[in-house]
């Protein structure tokens, strides 16, 4: 019955270049959903010593701990979610989220409301960045997924640097509160609006592939899903190990490198700028390694990544100064 219907299923063109217009809209959008992030990269260890007086390492990295649970488990539903309701509509919800963030930081007059902004912050990217991304695949087809990825990315941790350097650049000129914050409003502002009225559903695109699989295998519950991807599939467990690792480092670089800066003596306008150089490279990286991944393959990428992480960190580490 199901392979009967599909010859009348209207296919959209896939393609980067057939849908370049509205791919380039989505990843404006992204560069607004990292640039959120960017907000609290360089400035949020140091407001919580400066001005709640926490001195407790494990108190003041109490915020990435939100962040990353809210975010983690909103991202386990978003992809569910858009399957449902339709990709706009998560990516909306995920922008509302966002709304009160910006005035909360600034606001916030004990650390507790700090957390409840990171709470909304979690919320908001793990609909948001995640709905992108799929977005994007979407659009362009099973071919170029490495390609859209790294432009998605790009935009992303691109805006995450500028952003950062940005707020700590305002931080050293007017203090930690509220200038630096300001931005976000625009953020949540203009993000919202492209994703109201330019943005359109994607979801479309993919049913004529969803279709397809369906017809040659049973759609699996999302139990089944998440032992496969986490446990019983070889291949994909280990990238799920090695994402679990990156993101492990990255929440400790956004939560310890800006304290560990201050130790050693940098302003915040320095510490704004380490702060950028790290996402900046990031992002501008995956313009390349997108790409590359679909000629070469993932594999190479992700050990080689790895590695790589790894020298950063003892680098950094045992520096004692600014160029280090």
């Amino acid at each position: 019955m199901l392979t009967k219907q599909m010859p009348n299923l209207k296919v959209p063109t896939l393609g980067l270049l057939e849908n370049w217009s509205q791919f380039s809209w989505l990843v404006l959008v992204n560069a607004f959903v990292g640039a959120m992030i960017g907000l609290e990269r360089s400035i949020l260890p140091e407001l919580a010593e400066k001005e709640f007086g926490l001195a407790v390492k494990s108190a003041i990295l109490s915020f990435i701990v939100v962040f990353g649970f809210t975010k983690a488990i909103t991202n386990y539903f978003a992809g569910r979610w858009s399957d449902i309701w339709g990709r706009k509509n998560i990516l909306i919800l995920g922008w509302i989220s966002a709304i009160p963030v910006p005035f909360l930081l600034m606001w916030a007059p004990n650390w507790t409301w700090i957390l409840v902004a990171n709470f909304f912050l979690g919320v908001s990217q793990g609909l948001t960045w995640s709905t992108t991304v799929i977005m994007k695949i979407d659009l362009v087809g099973s071919n170029r997924r490495g390609l859209a990825m790294g432009l998605n990315e790009f935009a992303g941790y691109f805006a995450v640097a500028a952003s950062a350097l940005a707020t700590g650049y305002l931080a050293s000129r007017y203090g930690l509160r509220p200038e630096p914050f300001l931005l976000g409003i625009g953020y949540v502002f203009i993000g919202l609006l492209l994703s109201i009225f330019i943005i359109r559903e994607t979801k479309e695109f993919v049913s004529h592939e969803t279709l397809a699989i369906i017809s040659k295998e049973r759609n699996l519950s999302a139990k089944e899903i998440f032992l496969r991807t986490t446990f019983n599939d070889k291949n994909l467990s280990s990238i799920t190990q090695a994402g679990f690792v990156n993101n492990l480092n990255d929440g400790m670089v956004w939560g310890l490198y800006p304290i560990l800066y201050a130790m050693k003596g940098l302003s915040l306008e320095q510490i704004g700028w380490l702060a950028a150089v790290y996402p900046a490279t990031w992002g501008l990286l995956q313009l390349v390694t997108g790409h590359l991944s679909d000629i070469w393959g993932r594999k190479i990428f992700i050990v080689w990544g790895m590695w790589i992480q790894a020298v950063g960190i003892l680098i950094t580490i045992y520096s004692n100064d600014f160029f280090g």
